[in-house]
């Protein structure tokens, strides 16, 4: 194996690994995230992008030319060729089995590199996810207890103003009562007010006659005197 194949096969055993990594279950994609946000890949970050797209080129041009390796090495001519001398057939099977293993090794690799692209990128959302999604949980939560308390506060409030509207209903029955009773107190007021009223007139009334009476007795006492006076001057 030449030494750009070795290099590509040692990138596919490491691409790999990598990916066997990033699929194991019980670490968790916030841990990789963690993982990610270390310095060190802020660091590599604007060279991941360049390294990213050159493997991928290099790695296209060699799974290209393994193709190209396979093609030219099972074609009918060499093939035919082949037929003639046993040797030339072993030397050929060995290259076209050469070629297809190199063509393996560079799709393989080629695969296995966007895939472990895909799977990063896919860690990074689903952790993303699950911080958005605590964050919302926790506002959902903070909002539920924020809406059971209104709802209690309310409640409250109905209990509060539903006393308070008994409260004031029995004042004003109490109210009403009062005033009934009030009511009927100015009525016996005013049938005694009209009865003194009218013991007045009657005394008025009185008082007129008796006055009218003691000047007819004063009238008839005067012209009593007047008489006595009148008979003692005869006697004399």
């Amino acid at each position: 194996m030449t030494l750009q194949w070795t290099a590509v096969a040692f990138f596919l055993y490491a691409e790999i690994a990598v990916n066997l990594i990033l699929c194991i279950p019980f670490i968790s994609a916030k841990r990789w995230r963690l993982v990610f946000s270390l310095r060190i890949w802020n660091w590599l970050s604007p060279y991941w992008n360049k390294c990213f797209f050159t493997m991928i080129m290099v790695l296209i041009v060699l799974f290209l030319d393994a193709v190209r390796e396979v093609h030219k090495y099972s074609g009918h001519e060499p093939m035919q060729d082949a037929k003639v001398n046993p040797n030339l057939y072993d030397h050929l099977h060995m290259k076209l089995f050469r070629a297809q293993r190199n063509l393996y090794i560079s799709g393989f690799s080629l695969f296995l590199w966007l895939i472990m692209r895909r799977v990063v990128t896919l860690l990074n959302q689903v952790a993303a996810t699950l911080e958005n999604y605590s964050d919302l949980k926790a506002r959902m939560d903070d909002g539920a207890k924020t809406v059971k308390q209104q709802q209690d506060d309310n409640l409250m409030l109905k209990q509060a103003l539903l006393n308070e509207e008994k409260s004031m209903s029995a004042k004003n029955h109490q109210l009403k009562m009062e005033v009934e009773e009030l009511v009927k107190q100015v009525k016996v007021a005013e049938e005694a007010v009209s009865r003194s009223h009218s013991e007045v007139e009657a005394m008025k009334r009185q008082a007129k006659g008796l006055a009218q009476e003691y000047d007819r007795l004063l009238t008839e006492h005067h012209q009593l005197q007047n008489l006595q006076s009148a008979a003692e001057k005869k006697d004399q």
